[in-house]
């Protein structure tokens, strides 16, 4: 069986991916690009498509079935990576619509979107592993990203790179330019599935 194939399949095809979609056009629509609607919004959005499917799969029992049909790592991966690239996907999308239709003078990179909702879904989806809980996954990504925001406001001014805001909408002159983000995001993201293939396989001993 295709793992990842199937979680796709489950991630993009589901009412969370569409609502995150939606959600995003009228945020935009209705706030802007630049607007603290949109920004406070994303690290949320971002989370409904998938950031739950580990969660689903095993509390409902349905993982004994599925994985030794699949097998621990391609199993793990598929959940991981579906979870980010419908998260990510459904924000950029989202995006790309608003600035197609409604708004083309606005310096948005769908680009940045996606990968910034890509981490913030894998967060969710890392932070409902360890706590084994629906809301931690849905609220614990924009209580990090709220608390990164006050921090570099407050006490890092000159660490922008931290700065989730920056990672939407760079507002600083970044080493190797829009690629410096890619490089530091996607590091994280490394980061993220490292812990989250850890603690799915320490469930994983007991299914």
């Amino acid at each position: 069986m295709n793992s990842f194939e199937t979680d796709i399949k489950r991630a993009f095809c589901s009412i969370g991916f569409w609502t995150a979609f939606l959600g995003q056009v009228l945020i935009l629509c209705a706030a802007g690009a630049q607007s603290d609607l949109f920004y406070m919004t994303h690290p949320v959005l971002c989370t409904f498509p998938y950031t739950t499917a580990w969660l689903t799969d095993y509390q409902s029992g349905y993982i004994k079935a599925y994985l030794p049909r699949t097998g621990k790592t391609a199993y793990i991966m598929g959940k991981f990576l579906a979870c980010g690239l419908a998260g990510g996907a459904a924000q950029a999308a989202g995006c790309a619509v608003y600035l197609l239709l409604w708004e083309k003078t606005v310096q948005m990179i769908p680009g940045l979107v996606f990968l910034s909702g890509m981490f913030w879904a894998q967060l969710g989806a890392v932070l409902s592993a360890v706590s084994n809980s629906r809301c931690i996954a849905y609220g614990g990504p924009f209580v990090i990203y709220y608390l990164a925001v006050i921090l570099h406001e407050r006490y890092f001014q000159n660490l922008y790179c931290l700065d989730p805001y920056e990672w939407l909408l760079p507002q600083h002159e970044w080493l190797f330019g829009t690629e410096g983000i890619h490089i530091l995001v996607g590091g994280l993201i490394l980061l993220l599935y490292c812990v989250y293939q850890q603690v799915l396989r320490r469930y994983m001993e007991y299914v």
